[in-house]
């Protein structure tokens, strides 16, 4: 298993994670059994946003003398009332819920406190001005919560929580389909078949500029519906009319900037297994980009989405990288610090480029990378 830092967290997580879509499956007894192969393949991270009394129950039991093993992300505000599932952000409801939570989940902290599904700006105002981010820090200054996250689908609303610096932690919806959709607080705009209907092209510039913050920032993505809910995997569902597999869904978002771990939903330890096999896929295997250019009505022309297909470089320069620490930096004044180290890290510089132009000849997307390669070395200076 490889891990990755949390953002700015000091937490080091396992790339692969576990969702808990499945955890009601056989009666609950799935859960233990999740449970127990991520802790065979050393999986340390999970997302609880199910408020079913009974599904919080079943993972206390699964992590009964084991709970140091698991880094828990664990929602706030979403609770359980008549059988069924609500979303407040009534202080009393709020603190109600998640202090029956922890009782259920048999522990006494919290390891990534996550506000519940935040999809609208006057939301984000509510939770900012009401109440619930103050109960919030109160939970993380008591050490009931060690970080503070946030789950949200709209880029604009997830970009002004970052921007804030109220979150620690954005849990979103990553998959190529998705990316190419504007801002919606109607979620449900995400999977309405007639919004690719049209011809779509690049990735929206809301959700770039999400990513790049949030790498800038050091505010660790955690990702939600990489697989579109399944429909990504099947030609016949996907808004792409092509299938994608695991392997590939898995390998776009964690290659997404500010990505740390992808969430496995999984309904059977088989499906589970299936994500766990990214681990030992080749390169072959998790290779997107030749499916992305057959999409029908989708394209990504002249845009960069760090697949490698370029590679090898007769200089030897990472030109993915390049791509990627250079779209971090255009959109800031100066170049962030972090970005600046990194690229010095790098063995070879955009300045080194002998504008052969071989690697425009391999790359999918028709991306002008000589041209990009000469604007990477004016703005690092190398």
């Amino acid at each position: 298993m490889n891990y990755r830092m949390l953002g700015n967290t000091g937490i080091k997580v396992s790339e692969i994670g576990l969702g808990c879509e499945g955890f009601s499956e056989e009666n609950f007894a799935m859960t233990k059994k999740l449970f127990d192969v991520a802790e065979e393949v050393g999986v340390n991270y999970f997302d609880l946003y199910a408020s079913d009394p009974a599904v919080r129950s079943a993972v206390g039991e699964a992590m009964r003398g084991r709970r140091e093993k698991f880094i828990a992300q664990s929602h706030i505000c979403s609770n359980w009332k008549d059988g069924q599932y609500f979303r407040t952000r009534k202080l009393p409801e709020v603190k109600a819920g998640f202090e029956e939570s922890l009782k259920l989940l048999q522990t006494d902290y919290i390891d990534v406190g996550t506000i519940h599904y935040c999809d609208a700006l006057d939301d984000w105002d509510e939770i900012a001005n009401g109440g619930v981010l103050d109960y919030v820090n109160q939970l993380k200054r008591d050490g009931v919560i060690r970080h503070i996250g946030m789950s949200s689908h709209n880029p604009q609303v997830a970009l002004k929580a970052v921007e804030s610096g109220a979150i620690e932690v954005l849990m979103f919806s990553v998959n190529p389909c998705y990316d190419l959709l504007p801002a919606s607080e109607d979620v449900e705009q995400l999977w309405n078949r007639d919004n690719y209907a049209g011809n779509l092209t690049n990735m929206d510039a809301d959700r770039q500029k999400l990513y790049e913050t949030c790498q800038r920032l050091g505010v660790g993505i955690t990702v939600m519906k990489c697989f579109g809910g399944g429909d990504l995997l099947d030609a016949k569902l996907s808004p792409a009319g092509v299938a994608l597999t695991v392997n590939q869904c898995i390998h776009y978002a964690l290659t997404r900037p500010g990505v740390c771990v992808v969430l496995s939903g999984a309904h059977s330890v088989e499906q589970f297994r299936q994500s766990l096999a990214y681990e030992t896929a080749t390169d072959a295997e998790k290779d997107f980009a030749e499916t992305f250019a057959t999409f029908p009505k989708i394209s990504w022309r002249g845009n960069c989405t760090y697949c490698s297909h370029c590679a090898p470089c007769v200089r030897k320069i990472d030109i993915a990288y390049v791509h990627k620490f250079l779209n971090l930096t255009l959109a800031q004044k100066n170049i962030p610090e972090t970005v600046r180290e990194h690229y010095a890290a790098l063995k070879h510089h955009a300045s080194e480029c002998i504008q052969c132009g071989a690697c425009e000849k391999r790359c999918p997307f028709g991306v002008k990378i000589r041209e990009n390669m000469k604007r990477a070395a004016a703005v690092f200076g190398y």
